[in-house]
């Protein structure tokens, strides 16, 4: 089924600047007045318009207004993405999630961590290492993601409450973090936000994590724990790459029928 030629336009649009962000200069398919003209109302208009007025020089400076175009186009598109930059958009996290295209959901999960499928509704995919030239070596950087036999044996299943904890959590800095989520004075904000991303998939999906806590409970007290309390099977890769050390990681997974989801923490140093 072809996409609706709104979305078409607002996803041309996004890929646009997140090009620009990432210094590159990719082209608008034929230029912006057509992808006006084929949709993506008010928002595409408005970005559209602010981009015209971004000075292209220096450079670097570019660059940087671009980054706060686009978070604030993603934001105004749909509040799912708001909750996701608002919760793990300043953390070192991983947040996408791709089809159901395999009877066993863990080769799902793999395409994700590999960057090889697209979000199916054209969301926001939050990805520090995108760009990053560890993917030459490692290409699923930071992750060295198992078989999909293996995979599955290094998770646990979560209660959807817990599922909901261990999401708020990742909000926190794993190393000297001044404020865990149980003390905030916005902690209901913060869960509400974890709530929302995983109300996308719905009540019916199962939760997986590769915390340790959950093996002997479904249920264990994430925000009491905070992330730094948090002992998980790890995912990472054991490559010292670009000077950055990777020493712990918080994952969770969510599998319906038509998507999983898998949001990831790291530790680094």
């Amino acid at each position: 089924m072809p996409l609706p030629a709104d979305r078409t336009a607002l996803d041309l649009l996004d890929t646009h600047l997140e090009a620009l962000r990432d210094g590159r200069d990719l082209p608008l398919p034929q230029g912006p007045g057509r992808l006006e003209a084929a949709g993506g109302g008010e928002l595409l208009r408005r970005t559209l318009e602010q981009l015209r007025s971004i000075p292209r020089e220096p450079k670097d400076a570019f660059a940087r207004r671009v980054g706060s175009l686009l978070e604030e186009f993603r934001s105004r598109r749909c509040p799912w993405n708001a909750a996701a930059l608002r919760l793990l958009g300043d953390t070192y996290t991983f947040a996408a999630t791709g089809p159901r295209r395999h009877e066993d959901w863990a080769e799902d999960v793999r395409a994700v961590l590999h960057r090889s499928v697209p979000d199916p509704r054209g969301w926001v995919r939050l990805d520090w290492d995108r760009t990053n030239t560890a993917r030459h070596v490692v290409p699923a950087y930071p992750f060295d993601p198992p078989d999909a036999s293996e995979l599955r044996g290094r998770l646990y299943p979560l209660e959807a409450e817990a599922a909901v904890a261990a999401l708020a959590v990742m909000a926190e800095e794993w190393q000297s973090e001044p404020a865990p989520v149980r003390c905030r004075l916005d902690r209901d904000a913060v869960v509400a936000d974890a709530r929302t991303l995983l109300d996308r998939y719905g009540p019916a999906a199962r939760h997986w994590t590769n915390a340790t806590a959950a093996a002997s409970d479904p249920a264990p007290d994430f925000l009491a724990s905070g992330l730094g309390g948090t002992e998980s099977r790890s995912f990472l890769t054991s490559e010292y790459l670009n000077g950055l050390d990777l020493f712990a990681d918080l994952g969770l997974i969510a599998v319906t029928d038509d998507e999983v989801g898998v949001f990831w923490s790291f530790g680094a140093s």
